[in-house]
Formats: C-alpha cells, structure tokens, sequence
C-alpha cells in the first residue's frame, strides 16, 4: 500500500503502517529481505497500466497535471496515504460484490502462498516473495500447507534410481 509509481518496475522500497500514536505512514519493510524484487504475471502488469492510465485520466479532469514518481498507486481522494483499515474494508465490499465471498487482503496473500506451494515452488523462492529473512518464517507461518504425504519424495526416489 506504500507503493509509489516510481516502483512500478515492482521494488518494493517502502511500507504502510497506520498505528494510533504515528497515524498512517511511509516506513522502511521491517527487514532487508522486505527489500526484494518481485516478478509479476502479465495479467497485473496489465491491470497495473490500466489503473495508471485511469489515474492520469482523472488528474488531466481534475486539471492536477501528470503523475510523479512520488505519487502512490492507491491512494486516497486527496492523494495521500489511505488507511489500511478503509482500504481492506473497501476490498471486502468490493469482493462480495463481485462474488468472492469474505475475502481479506491476508486471504489473499495465504491464497498466493498455497499456490505456489502447490505448483512445486520452493520454500526459499516463496519466503523471498513474502519478504521472510528466513525460510523457518514462511514454514512458521505456513508450513501447514504443504502436503504432509511423501509421494514427491518417493518420485524422486525412483527417478533417481531408474537408470541404475
């Protein structure tokens, strides 16, 4: 939520957070690894060109020029730093309205983790995209969702051990 357009190449360089004694503000990730490039299907890369186009449409109407590389991707009304809170109630409204059901931005980070999981990434690919220092954090988080069953292991196994 802290994205600006001068990231688009998709860094991710600054972070959101909104607590009650700062308010909402711009803030380095907590770690390094929250620092990290992260590769985008070219179905978000698309939508991404769309909502710019819409925003410099608006802007040109609103007589407010071009956008800056300062300018955030999804800001609020007056350009400035929406609420996480407001943001993730606006997402579930607009979830429900198209069908999703009660589906919350975390919801959505657990469904791209399970994902990936389930195309056979592996856990330090996953933990880098998350922006986990440590694969144990991704495991922590979301160990659950590896297949508890060892059928990839013997696969292997007999692969490995057919040409013998």
């Amino acid at each position: 939520m802290g994205l600006r357009w001068r990231h688009v190449d998709l860094e991710v360089r600054d972070a959101l957070e909104e607590t009650r004694a700062n308010g909402i503000r711009v803030k380095p990730p907590k770690s390094r690894a929250g620092r990290r490039d992260i590769v985008m299907p070219d179905i978000l890369i698309d939508a991404l060109r769309a909502h710019r186009q819409a925003q410099l449409e608006l802007r040109l109407r609103l007589g407010l020029g071009k956008l800056s590389g300062d300018d955030l991707l999804f800001p609020n009304i007056d350009g400035g730093l929406t609420s996480p809170q407001q943001l993730s109630s606006q997402w579930f409204v607009f979830a429900k309205s198209i069908g999703m059901g009660d589906v919350t931005f975390h919801a959505l980070r657990r469904t791209h983790v399970a994902q990936l999981i389930d195309a056979g990434v592996d856990v330090m690919m996953i933990a880098k995209r998350l922006g986990h220092a440590r694969a144990s954090t991704t495991l922590n988080h979301y160990g659950h969702l590896f297949r508890s069953t060892d059928d990839k292991a013997a696969a292997a196994i007999n692969s490995a051990v057919k040409g013998w």
